[in-house]
């Protein structure tokens, strides 16, 4: 399993669940539903879209509760890189970590304004 957090929004997260946990539930959800939205709409792994090969990666792209992530055993070979049974290594294409960082200015806003309402 690969994880990933928001760092510097915990605050402000728990800030919001005080007031209304089904408000911080709706910016959650609107959140991890863009992740994956931008998963499978672009194939461009530095722009948060899953790399493509098969599909099959892209495919398996899910969101389950509080959190989005792929059911594909490969997936975490492709986010960090492998090495190769012949010798050699493939680098990682770290597209999970990109489309976490491009949603994290998002999330904060999204949290700034439900706090304003």
């Amino acid at each position: 399993m690969i994880r990933y957090e928001w760092l510097g929004v915990e605050d402000l997260a728990n800030a919001l669940r005080k007031k209304s946990e089904t408000d911080y539930r709706k910016v959650e959800r609107k959140n991890i539903l863009e992740m994956r939205n931008r998963a499978v709409s672009s194939s461009n792994p530095s722009s948060g879209g899953t790399p493509v090969d098969t599909s099959e990666l892209r495919l398996s792209a899910s969101v389950g509760g509080d959190v989005f992530g792929y059911t594909k055993d490969y997936a975490p070979h492709v986010e960090f890189g492998h090495r190769l049974v012949g010798g050699g290594y493939v680098g990682g294409q770290y597209y999970l970590r990109s489309n976490v960082n491009i949603q994290q200015p998002i999330f904060k806003q999204d949290l700034i304004t439900e706090m304003r309402k």
